[in-house]
């Protein structure tokens, strides 16, 4: 289903601004608040951080964009249309490298069984040193 759609179906309308959120979105992959800001007021002048905030708490509430702590600051928001994926951060570099939350299969079932708890991996955030660091 398209994100036009779905806004629709859920009683919202379509914005320019909430058009231009997602398209910085899909573009910049993974991106605070403010890296979205500065990507949509490249194509609309006199919006705000506010506006960006408001937007993106719309968007996720009807499941079409995400978000994680990745970093010590703002959270970071990704697509809903991509798998399910888990992040780690390079401490050094502080590269982002996105990979299937498949990888945490048996931590998911083992916390499951044994303590009978789920776990949202969509928000799960490693961090360490990428390849390229801990080679250095």
């Amino acid at each position: 289903m398209n994100w036009d759609n779905k806004l629709r179906q859920l009683g919202y309308r379509i914005t320019p601004q909430r058009q231009l959120v997602l398209e910085a979105i899909e573009e910049l992959k993974h991106a605070t608040p403010e890296q979205i800001l500065g990507a949509v007021s490249k194509k609309m002048t006199g919006i705000n951080l506010s506006t960006i905030y408001r937007t993106l708490e719309v968007l996720e509430k009807v499941g079409l964009v995400s978000h994680s702590h990745i970093g010590h600051g703002a959270p970071t928001y990704h697509s809903l249309e991509e798998e399910t994926h888990i992040h780690l951060v390079c401490s050094e570099c502080e590269s982002v490298q996105s990979i299937s939350a498949d990888i945490m299969e048996y931590t998911v079932r083992a916390l499951r069984a044994d303590r009978a708890f789920e776990v949202d991996v969509s928000h799960v955030t490693f961090h360490g040193l990428c390849d390229k660091c801990s080679k250095k």
